[in-house]
């Protein structure tokens, strides 16, 4: 009995082993190898593509204006609406002007009496010198009569400032915008006290145009953009809406900050945009793409037809007899869906889908149909 048990191990022993010696057992099926494999093509081309940085960043107005009071007083109108677009000198607040009219007028008059005082003194200087001049008076009288001329000088001095200081704080009631920009909402009302201690704002103004926008550059890609701006060269920069799709604007790089940001490794850059539909709005997130170089005459074909196995890219190159041949290329700068590749040369037929069928000599069918969702950006082992 043991024998025959034995004897039963032994043959299912030797059955597995030879079920795992013959190689066409569990072996994957070779693709292509069915017959002919339908796709679709490009065709590669030369141009120019864009070496781009992209970055987030930031619409920061030029300037924003946060309009607080310089005097004690009490608001008596307030002109503008909230939201209105308002040009520079144009009136936003009034604040009751009267006490300070009443000690400019004071001011005034002081000025007056002592402007007289003074010229009553220069012409009983000038009696002085005539009389001096004929041995009637000692030179001391002489003397005394000029240094009370420039004594009155003095007072006069102090008077006209008197009337400038109590001229500006009347002009502080009257508050207009320091800039073209557009009014924030409305913080005040007509009846509200105002101190010129206070720090909460009377009207909030932002120049809408130009406009600016922050973003950060890596320490690395310094050697590309500072040649360019040493020799003021324009670079342009595109600012993308959140998701990155819809294009707001166009402008050009201003300038970079004088420091890196030891925390991030990166630089601060500002581009300024003439925005003239107000599409970037302050304080708003945009995705930013900054131009740094053009390569020209590259051999530019769509992303799509690239396919990668580990680290090496290839592509299949349809020949005259319908035959795909792979082909070995280097990646280079993508833009979009746009790549430029070495190892191939422009006016090469690319397969652009079916690449879970393809292999190296696959006999290929073209069609103009576009590929399956499925099947066109599949990349092969």
């Amino acid at each position: 009995m043991w024998v025959a048990i034995l004897l039963i191990f032994a043959v299912g022993f030797i059955l597995v082993l030879r079920h795992q010696s013959d190689p066409t057992k569990n072996a994957p099926p070779r693709r292509g190898a069915g017959g002919t494999v339908t796709l679709t093509t490009i065709t590669a081309k030369k141009g120019d593509i864009g070496v781009y940085i992209d970055a987030i960043g930031t619409v920061t107005p030029v300037y924003t204006a946060s309009i607080t009071s310089q005097v004690n007083g009490i608001i008596t109108e307030v002109h503008y609406r909230e939201g209105q677009i308002v040009k520079k000198g144009d009136p936003l607040v009034e604040i009751d002007s009267r006490p300070y009219r009443a000690t400019l007028l004071q001011a005034q008059g002081t000025l007056e009496r002592d402007e007289n005082v003074l010229a009553q003194a220069k012409m009983d200087l000038a009696r002085y010198r005539d009389a001096w001049a004929k041995s009637a008076i000692p030179k001391q009288t002489l003397d005394d009569q000029e240094k009370l001329v420039l004594q009155d000088e003095g007072t006069v001095k102090l008077d006209q400032g008197a009337v400038q200081y109590d001229q500006i704080q009347v002009d502080y009631c009257h508050i207009t915008s320091p800039i073209t920009g557009k009014v924030g909402l409305r913080l005040v009302d007509p009846g509200n006290v105002v101190q010129a201690s206070g720090t909460n704002p009377l009207a909030v103004v932002t120049q809408l145009q130009p406009m600016t926008v922050i973003f950060t550059i890596p320490e690395d890609s310094l050697g590309e953009v500072q040649p360019h701006l040493r020799q003021k060269a324009a670079l342009t920069v595109t600012a993308f809406d959140r998701g990155g799709q819809k294009q707001i604007g166009s402008g050009t790089l201003l300038t970079l900050d004088n420091q890196i940001d030891t925390t991030t490794g990166t630089v601060k850059a500002r581009s300024v945009f003439n925005n003239r539909d107000n599409a970037l709005y302050p304080n708003q997130f945009v995705n930013t793409r900054l131009l740094v170089d053009t390569q020209h005459n590259a051999t530019l074909i769509p992303a799509s037809a690239v396919q990668h196995n580990g680290a090496s890219a290839f592509v299949y190159v349809i020949d005259g007899d319908n035959v795909a041949h792979m082909r070995s290329v280097k990646s280079g700068v993508t833009d979009g869906d746009t790549t430029a590749v070495t190892g191939i040369d422009p006016g090469n037929v690319l397969a652009n889908s079916s690449f879970d069928k393809l292999q190296d000599k696959s006999k290929v069918a073209v069609s103009k149909e576009p590929p399956p969702a499925s099947t066109s950006g599949s990349n092969a082992p």
